[in-house]
């Protein structure tokens, strides 16, 4: 059996009924191993299967509680995962409806993002790179064939299936995707860098909004940085909608033109003229002998590791930065309580607001449990505004208002 045949077949799989014909659970034909990651919403499980010992899953854990509101967007990922059976689209092989989680059992990959994968490489190529995005324009162009949008193309969700060092990239995480029988897509969505024009004018879109954000993947794969960069979205956005990028000296020097034209036709502003999937694959710089053969490992690591180095650092920098203000804020608000005998006034509390709303709704749960954040109305403020935040989290900060306004 081949290995899409054996796909396949995985994927058809049911939940087995017992003697009492009673659905059996998840844990009767799965054993539970490591957690491999925590989401928001979830957690992924490394997983066995006990009638194919040796066979492992990524079992994705669901908690209803946290999905209310959003069964919708879980049913479209379900369907659309369903429909999609490619060598480069990480497969659904069943799902599992229970008392209290949903269980989505997938196609274990394991090789790591792509971006770190080609910094860790000893030697890497154009030719490496058009590879590369051929792989991916060969799985958006099945998506895009049987009428799916995935609408979040980016590197964190490109993965090498294995640790071999000729290993498949796979596409993952339709969280966002859709099918075009669902209506005129108009919703802005998407990682800022990676979205399309069109998006950002708020004008109805389709299928080419994929095409351009493997526009934006290529060309980062040849020089190891983006071609639309700013600290504020607003002047990136700017930037975005009027295609305003360049193929800098020197490091796009060592570069050959055919990969410029290329990258040029699928950062096309106009999506009527940007290239479809097809047409890309039927570029020279994909199907022909264009790529250069030369390294340049050396270019592009260094500037990837400096955007996969900022990514962290913002990220460590923004949670660092809110504890210091709030620390202030506490230091003044207790100074102001010594001095007039009152309350502080709320709008100390609300002062590091703007830095709080960046933050992930687990850290201003660890802030708060921290007594950081010095005032209820703050948190009642945040709550109202944030969300983004997890209905767990939610719930568990609006009890401890409650016991605090009570106590």
């Amino acid at each position: 059996m081949s290995g899409a045949e054996g796909a396949e077949s995985r994927a058809s799989r049911r939940p087995q009924k017992g003697g009492n014909g009673v659905v059996a659970s998840i844990r009767d034909r799965y054993e539970f191993r490591d957690v491999l990651g925590t989401g928001a919403f979830s957690k992924v499980f490394l997983a066995e299967c006990k009638s194919e010992p040796g066979h492992m899953v990524a079992v994705k854990c669901i908690d209803k509680k946290a999905l209310k509101g959003k069964e919708e967007s879980l049913e479209n990922e379900i369907k659309v995962l369903r429909k999609l059976r490619h060598f480069n689209i990480v497969q659904l092989y069943d799902t599992y409806d229970e008392k209290q989680y949903v269980y989505l059992v997938m196609e274990l990959v394991t090789g790591g993002e792509l971006f770190d994968r080609i910094v860790a490489k000893g030697s890497y190529t154009e030719k490496d790179a058009s590879n590369l995005i051929r792989q991916v324009l060969e799985a958006v162009s099945f998506m895009h064939d049987n009428g799916v949008v995935h609408r979040d193309l980016k590197p964190e969700n490109l993965l090498y299936y294995n640790q071999d060092e000729d290993s498949k990239i796979m596409i993952s995480d339709f969280g966002l995707s859709k099918t075009e029988d669902s209506g005129v897509m108009a919703t802005a969505c998407g990682t800022p860098g990676y979205v399309a024009p069109e998006v950002l004018q708020q004008k109805p879109y389709g299928k080419a909004v994929d095409v351009w954000s493997i526009g934006v993947i290529a060309y980062i794969l040849l020089c190891g940085y983006p071609p639309f960069y700013d600290e504020s979205d607003a002047n990136l956005f700017a930037q975005i909608i009027k295609g305003e990028y360049e193929f800098d000296a020197p490091y796009w020097d060592q570069i050959s033109d055919s990969a410029k034209d290329f990258i040029s036709h699928l950062m096309c502003c106009d999506p009527e003229a940007r290239f479809t999937c097809q047409q890309a694959l039927a570029h020279p710089w994909i199907s022909g002998n264009t790529a250069y053969t030369h390294d340049i490992h050396g270019t592009v690591a260094v500037h990837l590791k400096k955007s996969l180095a900022k990514r962290n650092w913002k990220k460590a920098y923004n949670a660092a930065a809110a504890i210091r203000q709030l620390q202030m804020l506490r230091l003044s608000s207790t100074s102001n309580r010594v001095n007039s005998q009152q309350q502080p006034p709320q709008a100390s509390s609300t002062a590091a607001f703007p830095l709080l709303d960046k933050l992930p709704g687990g850290i201003v749960l660890e802030l708060f449990d921290a007594q950081f954040i010095p005032q209820v109305p703050f948190l009642l403020l945040f709550l109202r505004r944030h969300a983004r935040l997890e209905r767990p989290r939610v719930l568990a900060i609006k009890k401890k208002i409650y016991l605090r306004l009570t106590s």
